[in-house]
């Protein structure tokens, strides 16, 4: 498979052991072994067998909402998943699991209800007439832990038939990307249609925040959403019309907030066999994820680079400065570089991939355009121009090594709040070796170069690029799992990131 020419539609590559973090599989905790149990019948999971970091948040337990010094009644997972009605689904999923008698039977059943959950989420944030559960339907956080709940079964699930570590693995990542949309993308055909594809991520830094007294719980940031996959929730399989009158046809998938399954092509595989020449070719493919305070960053220049930031499994590529005492320079340094699967046109050298791509999305249009003008904004917002909801900046910064045998580092900062800027940006050196993008050196900024090097090996000049978002956690209770303002940030946020990438659709 890794022999497939780069986009040419190619399958995913069965996950290998190799290909995963030698840290993200641990031997199970008691409680969760114990939820896991709840949803099988007897026999059908093993204790024994080994889950990730992410699934044992699957037992966090806040603080109750109005004595803190007591636990709440019930995890924060179970909170999330009853709350949109999805109580039922990991059970379901484990019963029709259980009575499988192969590995084919199996995966054939982990695509087809991860797909089926992928737009029952979807259904749900886009219902106008009311949903289940006492959630919001525009709330993104259910999704992320009933998948969580049914990929810790799948980790325990010990069949009557042989299932090896890498047919295992195999069968997550199917249902993983099944249940963030990445098979469920139908693009319509023809030249009266332009076509936009949208990622959203997962919830990250789920670990801390404000504690109580109430022994066992754990820190009020387990609450995170991510106003990307809640966006990607409310454009799936949407339709607008652009001011020449030509459809506007958009499809969404999110991330994980992980670095292996993105050298493992989940983006790639996503994105790629839709940049084939087609009558149902993308138009525009943007990516995005959350930032900080109150506006929008257009991120021009992504690097090729892995930060030192783990993921949501705890696990970090690149190991930190501090504990190596080494440079972080990406030459002869893979774990700082990212890798292209050679199926996608990845590169075996230090400038091939190259160090460095750019946003192509019509930045001055998603600038003037004003969005946001008739978007309430949220209590907290001090976004100055009070007019719109949030700002729209284009974010031209980025963090180089002049020398790629050295360590010194330089921070280039040309961010200007007005467009066109009084003094036209400076791009990276050409023989520079990226340290960080605009939007930093964590998983968007990877999200951001894996997308733009796919235009780039396609030979496409079509509108690309990443939107970082302002931060919506902002809450009026410590510890409720939703409050008004918590809401109101997610709802403008998703409002006004829907009329950018309408414009961008406009002009792709």
């Amino acid at each position: 498979m890794l022999g497939c020419a780069p986009l040419a539609g190619c399958s995913p590559a069965p996950a290998t052991p190799e290909q995963r973090s030698t840290t993200a599989l641990h031997p199970a905790s008691d409680e969760l072994s114990a939820i896991v149990a709840e949803f099988a019948r007897e026999g059908c999971t093993d204790s024994s067998l080994p889950v990730t970091v992410e699934e044992e948040r699957l037992t966090a337990v806040l603080p109750n909402e109005a004595d803190p010094s007591r636990p709440a009644d019930r995890t924060f997972a179970r909170t999330m998943v009853e709350g949109a009605g999805f109580a039922g689904y990991t059970a379901a999923f484990t019963d029709v699991l259980c009575r499988q008698g192969s590995v084919a039977d199996a995966t054939a059943v982990a695509e087809r209800l991860g797909t089926q959950l992928w737009q029952d989420a979807v259904a749900r944030a886009q219902s106008a007439e009311g949903v289940s559960g006492d959630l919001p339907a525009s709330d993104d956080r259910p999704l992320y832990w009933v998948r969580l709940e049914a990929v810790s079964v799948l980790h325990q699930w010990s069949p009557d038939f042989a299932l090896s570590a890498a047919a295992r693995a195999s069968l997550v990542d199917v249902f993983d990307r099944a249940a963030r949309g990445m098979n469920d993308i139908d693009l319509p055909v023809g030249d009266h249609v332009r076509r936009v594809l949208v990622s959203g991520f997962d919830p990250f830094s789920l670990d801390g925040g404000a504690t109580g007294s109430a022994a066992g719980t754990v820190g009020n940031q387990i609450r995170y959403g991510n106003p990307s996959a809640a966006t990607a929730l409310a454009l799936d399989g949407t339709r607008t019309t652009a001011p020449d009158g030509t459809m506007v046809h958009y499809e969404a998938y999110t991330l994980p907030v992980n670095y292996p399954e993105f050298e493992r092509g989940y983006l790639e595989d996503t994105v790629g066999p839709l940049l084939e020449p087609g009558d149902d070719r993308l138009d525009a493919s943007i990516t995005m994820s959350q930032a900080g305070g109150s506006r929008f960053a257009l991120e021009q220049w992504n690097g090729r680079y892995h930060g030192d930031v783990a993921g949501n499994d705890n696990f970090a590529p690149c190991p930190p400065g501090g504990l190596t005492g080494a440079p972080q320079l990406a030459k002869d340094n893979l774990g700082c570089s990212t890798q292209v699967l050679e199926r996608w046109g990845g590169g075996d050298t230090l400038m091939d991939p190259p160090q460095w791509t750019a946003s192509t999305l019509p930045i001055e249009q998603m600038i003037v355009a004003r969005t946001g003008s008739d978007v309430p904004r949220p209590p907290g917002d001090d976004w100055e121009d009070e007019s719109v909801a949030f700002g729209v900046l284009w974010n031209t910064d980025y963090r180089y090594f002049p020398d790629c045998d050295a360590g010194e580092e330089t921070y280039v900062s040309q961010r200007e709040d007005t467009y066109p800027p009084a003094h036209q940006p400076t791009p990276p050196p050409q023989d520079s070796c990226a340290r960080g993008g605009g939007g930093g050196a964590y998983l968007s900024n990877e999200s951001a170069y894996r997308n733009t090097l796919l235009r780039d090996r396609a030979g496409l000049d079509i509108p690309a690029g990443h939107i970082h978002t302002p931060d919506m956690q902002h809450f009026d209770h410590e510890f409720a799992v939703t409050d008004p303002t918590f809401e109101a940030w997610r709802d403008a946020i998703i409002a006004q990131s829907r009329e950018l990438i309408a414009v961008v659709g406009a002009h792709s």
